[in-house]
């Protein structure tokens, strides 16, 4: 059954809202385990902090915030979800943990979560539905008018990059290095509608387009547009979809405090859009950045060449002072100078505690002990 887009909800504007994926695991070897439905099932929480839900497998929950106007709104309610999944996780004999893709899981042993809407996916989309346990962070922020979601959601498409190096932390897949810094990205690639937004000026022409996918049978809702970036009328958002899941809750909420500093200044500058130039490196550009993280070198098509992605989010970062300041968020932005200037991020500590351990079994340990901000000695280590 087709689902139009519908009205695009008010929302206020440059107000935020993030989604988590995180990964449940065995306690007792840290591979994936299968319990989103049980947990679930024996949930005892009213929903002050937002959602807990299922997602694709039994090996994945996904965690939403209410919608909130500051980073630090964000961050208390973050701060609360975690505090309900370790509580109800300690009785499942589960640990939870982030990172955008488990280190060494076998695809294969994924069981589908119940529901028409995965068995949906499932049947459409096969392997690459079990395929699909990868664990994202999306961030939505409130728009003036459906316009301005069209016009963010171009606007944004030029940042890709550095989202995607900011919150990379998937270097690992089938228990071996992939040698990328986001490998998670590669499996939502793998889906046809995913990439970038086609140019479009508005809404009136985004529901033309969406129109028409539905008219070939190619999309049915919304939720079938794996972009990059995509609006959310349901919401009155625009949503970032391109970051791996963080390994903490303060570098999610830093992330999402970017996300609105960048937003407030694109809204308020108005830049010129070179849509159809960047749409012929916009692939390219996104590589880069899964691949090398802030080694990137990223191209430009208006000003024909290369810049590195370190020098460009250094500029980027400090351009936003002002907006930050103004939205109270810069306290958190401040979190991610270290990921920019001095390689500081999530794949590069996860790569490190490997060369450490040894093993991949109790680097998933300690991101659990990370996500969770619990002692050593709460989680057993695992012998080698």
């Amino acid at each position: 059954m087709n689902n139009p887009p519908g009205e695009f909800k008010h929302s206020e504007p440059l107000t935020l809202g993030v989604e988590l994926e995180l990964q449940l695991v065995s306690r007792r070897d840290f591979d994936l385990t299968r319990g989103a439905s049980d947990l679930l099932a024996s949930l005892d929480y009213d929903g002050q902090f937002g959602d807990i839900k299922l997602e694709i497998t039994e090996s994945m929950i996904e965690i939403s915030t209410l919608p909130r106007p500051t980073a630090e709104g964000i961050a208390a309610d973050l701060a609360g979800l975690r505090e309900t999944l370790r509580m109800h996780c300690a009785r499942n004999n589960i640990a939870v943990c982030g990172g955008g893709t488990h280190p060494f899981h076998r695809w294969s042993e994924r069981r589908i979560c119940p529901g028409e809407r995965f068995d949906t996916i499932y049947q459409r989309y096969g392997y690459l539905a079990k395929q699909f346990t990868v664990f994202g962070q999306h961030i939505h922020v409130g728009c003036p008018s459906a316009d301005d979601a069209i016009w963010l959601t171009q606007a944004l498409g030029v940042y890709v990059p550095a989202f995607i190096a900011l919150s990379a932390s998937s270097p690992f897949v089938d228990g071996v290095d992939t040698f990328f810094q986001s490998a998670r990205l590669n499996a939502v690639s793998a889906f046809p509608l995913s990439g970038q937004c086609p140019p479009l000026a508005n809404w009136e022409q985004f529901l033309k387009h969406f129109g028409l996918l539905q008219a070939c049978g190619i999309a049915t809702s919304i939720k079938d547009l794996y972009w990059d970036v995509r609006p959310k009328p349901e919401f009155g958002t625009v949503e970032i979809r391109v970051c791996d899941t963080p390994l903490s809750i303060e570098r999610a909420t830093a992330l999402a405090a970017l996300a609105q500093a960048l937003c407030r200044w694109l809204l308020r500058t108005r830049p010129e859009l070179h849509t159809a130039q960047q749409a012929h490196v916009a692939r390219y550009n996104k590589f880069q950045a899964c691949r090398y993280g802030m080694s990137a070198m990223i191209a430009d098509p208006v000003a024909p060449g290369q810049r590195g992605l370190q020098v460009l989010l250094t500029g980027l970062l400090e351009k936003l002072a002002a907006d930050a300041h103004e939205l109270g968020c810069a306290p958190w932005i401040q979190n991610l100078w270290p990921v920019v200037t001095a390689n500081a991020g999530d794949a590069t500590t996860l790569l490190g505690r490997y060369a450490a351990h040894g093993n991949l079994n109790d680097v998933v340990r300690e991101a659990a002990e990370r996500l969770m901000a619990c002692p050593p000695s709460k989680l057993p280590e695992v012998s080698g």
